[in-house]
């Protein structure tokens, strides 16, 4: 194919443009190009680009990953969960059917001198495949309609910073299964959550208890059960709670579900966020969505921190402020309680994580040591038993023994 069949081919694209796969723009360049050097230089541009992004010897799954995670019409469309307009399906498979071409490019055709380096045609990211992308559209929709776009179909978790979504790129890949005991709990948050994800009836939830009893981790594992399924996490700081609204726009038009997490939620007599918060909970003008739940953790029941001299005062006045802090607390449809394990529930999940790692040590040896750890840490719980844990395993990798 001559360099202005390929021009003419990469400018009818109509979705996925040189704005959303910065390498086509590249190659427009390099194909308007008339001189050697210059042709060099625009190519030069498009193979750091390749490169940059991981895919220096990969057009294919270069392209197919720029097509999955980009933030264009069709895929907002599509992930709304509602029909996408035939207009915009035609469009999408002639652009699919291009880019695919687009693979078959070899540095003659380009213009370029021999032994130039030039990326192979690799494999394009599934579900696209390697093959018949044009045919395609139908799947690719399908595919952002479970997994969102832009980056929500990259990532899964994400922090609320400065009034903007930064994704986490490096989430904590903790699983259900690796939580040992407290299975009461963990069992209401995740049959709140499976029927959030079933689109029936969910609540809010506040998960409380004594520190290191695995609240912020059951979260953790909720989400990377469900995010497959369509679940993304936003990680929200108490100090951020009044620009709750600005997240409800922010996730306007995608039919992805929601889990607002609020870690380690408490607030002071003098505080007034809380007020924001009950807000945000139920009876806000700018309620949450019915994809948007609120989960927070705490070590407080009431969530709000009292001291024997903040009831000093007109005694009506002190019945209505304590009724409008426990309140709070009341807003979350459902509370779970996480608290320190008994001696036995104890040995029991360092039992447990310690097979799950396959450590060749008797229990008698392994409680006595977890029982001296526990003891110069404060007592017993779930964050100590697996601290002591990765102590051992790595003293015994190490040829140090038992401690």
């Amino acid at each position: 194919m001559e360099k202005t069949d390929w021009y003419g081919e990469l400018s009818s694209l109509m979705i996925y443009t040189e704005h959303e796969i910065p390498a086509v723009g590249r190659l427009l360049e390099l194909f308007r190009m008339q001189d050697s050097a210059q042709k060099q230089h625009a190519y030069a541009a498009f193979f750091r680009e390749l490169a940059e992004a991981g895919f220096a010897d990969d057009l294919k799954g270069y392209l197919s990953s720029r097509i999955l995670y980009s933030d264009n019409l069709f895929a907002r469309e599509a992930s709304c969960n509602a029909g996408v307009p035939q207009v915009l399906m035609h469009a999408a498979a002639h652009d699919l059917d291009i880019l695919e071409h687009l693979c078959t490019l070899t540095p003659a055709q380009a213009g370029l001198p021999e032994g130039i380096p030039f990326p192979a045609v690799g494999h394009g990211e599934l579900p696209l495949g390697d093959t018949g992308w044009g045919g395609k559209a139908a799947v690719l929709a399908d595919f952002h309609r479970k997994n969102g776009c832009g980056i929500f179909a990259r990532n899964k978790a994400f922090l609320w910073r400065d009034g903007e979504l930064v994704p986490v790129t490096h989430t904590n890949e903790i699983t259900l299964s690796d939580l040992k005991t407290y299975e009461e709990p963990r069992r209401r948050v995740l049959e709140n959550t499976q029927a959030f994800m079933q689109g029936l009836p969910a609540n809010n939830v506040l998960l409380y208890g004594d520190r290191g009893t695995g609240k912020s981790s059951t979260v953790h594992a909720i989400l990377n059960r469900y995010a497959p399924e369509g679940l993304r996490m936003i990680e929200m700081p108490k100090s951020a709670i009044a620009e709750f609204p600005k997240v409800v726009e922010k996730l306007r038009g995608t039919a992805l579900k929601f889990i607002i997490f609020i870690d380690d939620l408490s607030f002071s007599t003098n505080d007034s966020t809380y007020a924001q918060l009950k807000a945000a909970l139920e009876g806000g003008l700018a309620a949450r969505r019915d994809n948007m739940l609120i989960y927070a953790t705490s070590n407080l029941r009431h969530l709000v921190r009292e001291k024997f001299s903040d009831r000093e005062g007109d005694e009506l006045h002190r019945r209505d402020t304590m009724q409008e802090q426990l309140s709070l607390s009341d807003r979350f449809g459902l509370m779970v309680t996480f608290i320190n394990p008994g001696r036995q529930q104890y040995y029991d999940i360092l039992d447990g994580i310690a097979a799950d790692r396959g450590l060749a040590v008797s229990p008698e040896e392994l409680h006595a040591g977890a029982e001296r750890w526990a003891l110069s840490r404060g007592g017993r719980s779930p964050r100590t038993a697996r601290q002591y844990i990765d102590h051992l395993e790595a003293r015994l990798k190490l040829g140090l023994g038992m401690d």
